[in-house]
C-alpha cells in the first residue's frame, strides 16, 4: 500500500488557451489527496508530442557528436541562446527509432547503423506532456555522409560539433552545456563507457 491509495483525479474542465505551434490547455481538476480530501485545482498543460534524442559516440576517437542551435526560451532568460545539445526531434508519427535515425541524419549528417534504446523520460512532467525516448549509437568518420545542419525548409540553422567525451562533461560543469537531455546522455555515457565501444 502506498500513500496515494485514496488519491484520485477527475477532470472537471479543459479549455484551449493557445493552439499555435503546439496546444496549451487550461484544466480544472478535482484532486482527492492521500487523506481523502478533495480540492479543486487549476493546471496548465503544454501538449508537446513525443520526441527522441541520441548520443552519437565515436569510440575510436573518444568523441561525441553534438549540435548547436538557437533556442528562444534560453534567449528570453537573457542567456547565450545558441545552445549545445544532442541531436533530437519530434517523432512526427514515426516509431522512436525511425524518428531518431532521421533526425540524426538531418542534423548531423551521420548515418546511424546500430541504435541502442536506453530509456524514456518525461522532460518536465509538471507542465509538459513531452515524453523523450533516449538512444545511443556508435559511429565513425565513414558514417558521415552529408554535412547535416538541419532542413532548410524548416529554417534550421545547426552547427555540428565533435567533442571529446571528457571535454563535454567539463562543458557541463562549466555551464557551457545546459540542456537537460544532453546532460542526461553524457552522464549515461560516463557511467557506461564499456557499452559504447
Amino acid at each position: 500500500m502506498t500513500k496515494f491509495e485514496k488519491a484520485k483525479v477527475e477532470i472537471v474542465d479543459e479549455k484551449t488557451l493557445s493552439n499555435g505551434w503546439t496546444r496549451l490547455s487550461g484544466y480544472q481538476i478535482d484532486y482527492t489527496d492521500s487523506d481523502g480530501e478533495t480540492h479543486r485545482l487549476k493546471r496548465e498543460v503544454y501538449h508537446r508530442t513525443p520526441a527522441a534524442t541520441i548520443l552519437l559516440y565515436d569510440p575510436k576517437r573518444g568523441t561525441v557528436v553534438l549540435v548547436r542551435q538557437f533556442r528562444l526560451p534560453v534567449y528570453l532568460h537573457d542567456e547565450p541562446a545558441w545552445i549545445i545539445e544532442t541531436p533530437a526531434g519530434l517523432l512526427d508519427g514515426d516509431e522512436p527509432e525511425t524518428a531518431i535515425r532521421r533526425e540524426a541524419m538531418e542534423e548531423t549528417g551521420f548515418r546511424v547503423r546500430d541504435v541502442r534504446f536506453l530509456f524514456k523520460a518525461y522532460s518536465s512532467p509538471g507542465s509538459s506532456m513531452e515524453l523523450l525516448h533516449f538512444f545511443a549509437a556508435s559511429i565513425d568518420t565513414t558514417d558521415r555522409v552529408s554535412n547535416g545542419g538541419g532542413l532548410a525548409a524548416e529554417h534550421e540553422d545547426i552547427e555540428v560539433l565533435q567533442v571529446p567525451l571528457g571535454k563535454a562533461i567539463a562543458m557541463v560543469e562549466q555551464g557551457e552545456i545546459a540542456d537537460a537531455k544532453t546532460i542526461i546522455l553524457l552522464q549515461w555515457a560516463m557511467l557506461n563507457r564499456e557499452l559504447l565501444s
